[in-house]
């Protein structure tokens, strides 16, 4: 993990289409300004969770009414 120290208006380039950008600092929190092309998806992290999860559920309910059955991962944490 690359770790880099920013303060309130500076950014931080990914690529040539990605600019993050430290919007406000907080006690607890900092916000966080994201310019991206319009064709790539940003989400919070938990967000993506729960879609992922509720994903993976709908295809399994999807076989399991056509009575396939998508393997269950092995490890804890793993979906």
């Amino acid at each position: 993990m690359l770790v880099l120290t920013r303060r309130r208006g500076q950014s931080i380039l990914i690529g040539d289409h990605i600019r993050i950008t430290i919007v406000g600092i907080g006690e607890d929190q900092v916000r966080v300004g994201i310019e991206a092309p319009k064709g790539i998806s940003i989400y919070r992290e938990e967000i993506y969770e729960a879609i992922r999860r509720a994903n993976l559920e709908a295809a399994r309910s999807s076989l399991s009414a056509e009575g396939q059955e998508l393997p269950r991962p092995s490890s804890a944490g793993e979906e």
